[in-house]
């Protein structure tokens, strides 16, 4: 089978990211953590199989994930913790809505992250 008929394996556990809303990758994409000139050469995950940040997606429709160990965000700053928790669940919110529109990638980030690429390349509209 082709690469690309192969469709996007998480690097953790190997199972197909058939979903976006699944997708740690873009979640981390439209959140900022991750620049898009490396959308393309960045290792897909499920946001499942990526603990230390799923944590943080405090959501009636998702199923809370804990972490044992040095990154438990019950062994955090609170106020970094809320940070997180506000921003991921954002960010995993505006993941399930794209999901179901027809936009062109550029327009998945949430607005600041947004203004912040405009702002870094003067040149994207």
């Amino acid at each position: 089978m082709a690469k690309c008929d192969e469709g996007y394996l998480c690097d953790v556990c190997g199972a197909d990211v058939a979903n976006l809303t699944d997708s740690d990758l873009y979640l981390r994409y439209i959140v900022g953590m991750l620049d898009p000139e490396v959308l393309h050469t960045t290792p897909e995950l499920h946001i499942r199989c990526n603990p230390s940040l799923a944590q943080y997606i405090v959501a009636d429709d998702f199923q809370p994930v804990t972490v044992d160990g040095p990154f438990d965000k019950r062994t955090l700053d609170a106020d970094f913790v809320r940070e997180q928790e506000t921003l991921l669940t954002r960010g995993w919110r505006r993941l399930n809505e794209v999901a179901d529109l027809e936009l062109p990638i550029v327009e998945y980030p949430l607005p600041e992250v947004i203004e912040s690429l405009r702002r870094r390349s003067p040149g994207i509209n």
